[in-house]
């Protein structure tokens, strides 16, 4: 199915066995008890998946350039022997990697920050200092110092990231390099440093591969054209590149890049513009997370190679069940950044909402060796299970991945779901414009338990007594939640819906809508409101949407963005609380919605009191005031309650079922610790 993205690659004598590239990843696994077996662990788990080269999380060449206070920094012979340990179990396992060189440049947050110039970039706390010319030789050399480590530790070459903003991006930038020196002032000068960190890299590696990320659109005000970037591309070749990775955007940029309202591929023709202007292979990288979307882009000749970092950490079996065929069991990456890259901005440990086990290999029980998925995914060669008989009650995220989970255990699984159709809070999910994701994600899931052996019962409400009378071993209960009616005066109200019946469709809403409750599901509700799904489908309509530059000819690839299309909604979102709103969002997606919402002209209201909901509509005060919003609809979005009367049920019947997600806890959705829980709980089985 998938011949050129399973076909092999030899670049300076490396044999790669496919076309997949693991990007790099900042996980922060190191900073756990036993961190090398950790990232060792991490590592090869995706080797065996089948991934034909591994790229690193960053480590800086000197200490003030690290990406945060954890970040590593290679630049000693005494710090090799972590390394030695990783690049041994990869090799033992069949796998190449290459050692990532990432300088933060003003990005570093720390007041010892170094930039080119001295301007601090609007995400960041420090005003960088300037780096003298004698420092920026200095930081050319210490590039090649840290290659030829990495070649003593055993990586099989590097990658130096040139992209996302970092130091070698504030470079070549106009807008964050004002020098006058040998590296600033004309765009020739401004690429000046790049190139001479790949000549000092590739003599630092003799030979091992050298891989550079350049930026192929720079997505800032100030950024590089086309021109200048297609100059740089064909220089970093020239200088000693072996492959070319591309980056996309900055870290500051206003616009999304990997979040699930990007389309899949959206970026293909920025890579393409690398491609068509150097001989080595180019690496496609960005919302590439199906099988079909790789081939595709190899097919074209967008590119030879594609990355992929977090659907690496969906599963990372990716390319062995490309290999074997069955796609739909690839456990598809959402790009909700839930609980990887907010996670690692949190200042915790990567992992992923779909897969638990992603980063804590070591910490599930030894049933899923690596590999369990590597050799045929077919439910009719499925061994024969010949553990417990589970009765799983509810096919949210939770249900399902305790079901899933126990069958992979060996288990005999039932999973009873009241409606008419799997997903529960995710069939909700899949509705919102910016969530496409979701609808993979739910014929995935309808997949896999078809290949697992799980029977499924949808449309039938399950009773206690039928539980208690049979012959189980185990029942799970995953209920899943139900909205709570806040105690508003008027809130039975005709005009009044609950965002469960708006979601499912049951119920519309008029023209002029009033949100109440500016959590997650509020924002939600907004932009099922008044978002467009073809804005997160189609990669023209993005990018017409968000104001990038079709023919990159404009600095930084960024022009006007379009006006919103159609008759808009009058949309108006509250919150008890003071302050602003969306505080709680995820740190990576929470800005894009907001962005898109205020575009939409959506109105946000903030430390309400509501009064009461009558024909006048919504009366509230707020600042000391009382007003009324005349409004069509009011949509309540003002929380959740567990829905566990079944267990009540069973209990008196002398059965303890287990609990898990919305069920157990109803405080916030959140997907990531139902799926959590529940693997967790059908994994100690």
């Amino acid at each position: 199915m998938y011949e050129r993205l399973l076909a092999p690659l030899t670049v300076r004598g490396f044999t790669l066995p496919n076309r997949v590239v693991m990007g790099a990843m900042h996980t922060r696994l190191e900073t756990l008890d036993r961190g090398p077996e950790r990232l060792a662990a991490f590592y090869t788990r995706r080797v065996r998946g089948g991934v034909g080269l591994i790229l690193t999380g960053g480590h800086s060449p000197t200490p003030e350039g690290a990406v945060d206070e954890t970040a590593l920094v290679l630049d000693d012979d005494a710090d090799l022997a972590p390394h030695a340990h990783l690049t041994a179990a990869v090799h033992e396992a069949g796998g190449r990697i290459l050692l990532q060189l990432l300088h933060a440049g003003r990005y570093a947050p720390h007041p010892g920050c170094v930039a080119p110039s001295p301007l601090r970039a609007r995400i960041s706390r420090h005003e960088p200092r300037e780096l003298t010319t004698q420092e920026v030789w200095n930081l050319v050399a210490a590039y090649g110092r840290a290659a030829r480590l990495a070649r003593e530790a055993g990586y099989a070459g590097v990658e130096v990231m040139g992209s996302e903003g970092y130091l070698i991006s504030q470079f070549t930038a106009p807008a964050t390099n004002h020098r006058e020196d040998e590296f600033g002032g004309s765009a020739e000068r401004r690429n000046r440093f790049p190139l001479e960190v790949v000549r000092a890299v590739r003599e630092g590696l003799g030979d091992g591969l050298l891989v550079y990320r350049i930026s192929a659109i720079d997505l800032v005000e100030g950024g590089m054209d086309r021109e200048q970037t297609t100059a740089l591309a064909r220089g970093v070749e020239a200088a000693g590149a072996d492959i070319l990775n591309t980056g996309i955007g900055w870290h500051e940029s206003a616009i999304p890049t990997i979040a699930g309202s990007v389309p899949r591929a959206a970026w293909g023709d920025a890579v393409r513009e690398i491609s068509h202007v150097v001989t080595a292979p180019v690496i496609a990288s960005n919302r590439i997370n199906h099988p079909d979307v790789a081939e595709d882009l190899l097919a074209e000749g967008t590119c030879q190679l594609v990355s992929l970092a977090r659907p690496l950490l969906a599963d990372p079996d990716f390319v062995a069940k490309a290999a074997a065929g069955t796609p739909e069991l690839i456990t598809p990456c959402i790009a909700c950044n839930q609980a990887c890259l907010d996670h690692v901005f949190d200042g915790l440990p990567a992992t992923c909402m779909v897969n638990p086990r992603a980063g804590r290999e070591l910490d599930f029980p030894g049933h899923a060796p690596a590999g369990r998925h590597t050799h045929d995914h077919r439910a009719q060669h499925r061994p024969a299970p010949t553990g417990r008989t589970v009765a799983v009650v509810g096919a949210g995220p939770a249900g399902i991945a305790f079901a899933l989970e126990a069958a992979d255990c060996g288990h005999t699984v039932t999973l009873f779901e009241a409606e008419n159709h799997l997903g529960g809070q995710m069939d909700y999910a899949r509705r919102i414009p910016t969530k496409p994701e979701f609808d993979a994600l739910l014929d995935h899931w309808r997949a896999r338990l078809a290949a697992a052996g799980v029977t499924v019962t949808t449309g039938h409400r399950v009773t206690a007594e039928e539980l208690a009378a049979g012959t189980w071993d185990t029942i799970a209960l995953a209920t899943g939640v139900t909205p709570r009616c806040p105690e508003i005066e008027g809130a039975g109200h005709r005009s009044v819906v609950d965002y469960a019946h708006l979601l499912s469709g049951e119920a519309t809403a008029g023209r002029r809508v009033a949100i109440l409750g500016a959590g997650g599901v509020g924002f939600d509700v907004a932009e099922y409101l008044v978002g467009e799904r073809e804005s997160a489908t189609d990669p023209a309509t993005f990018r017409a949407t968000w104001g990038v530059d079709e023919s990159l000819t404009r600095p930084g690839g960024l022009t006007r963005p379009a006006p919103p299309s159609g008759e808009p909604r009058e949309v108006h979102l509250f919150q008890r609380t003071p302050g602003p709103l969306g505080t709680r969002l995820g740190r990576t997606t929470g800005w894009i919605l907001k962005s898109r919402l205020r575009a939409a002209g959506v109105t946000f209201h903030g430390g309400v009191t509501y009064l009461r909901i009558d024909d006048d509509g919504l009366h509230f005060q707020q600042d000391g005031a009382t007003r009324v919003l005349a409004v069509d609809t009011v949509v309540l979005a003002t929380g959740q309650e567990s829905e566990n009367r079944l267990a009540e049920d069973l209990r008196r019947l002398g059965r303890d079922p287990i609990m898990v997600g919305g069920a157990d806890v109803a405080a916030e959705l959140d997907a990531v610790r139902a799926i959590r829980q529940a693997t967790e709980a059908a994994a100690r089985l």
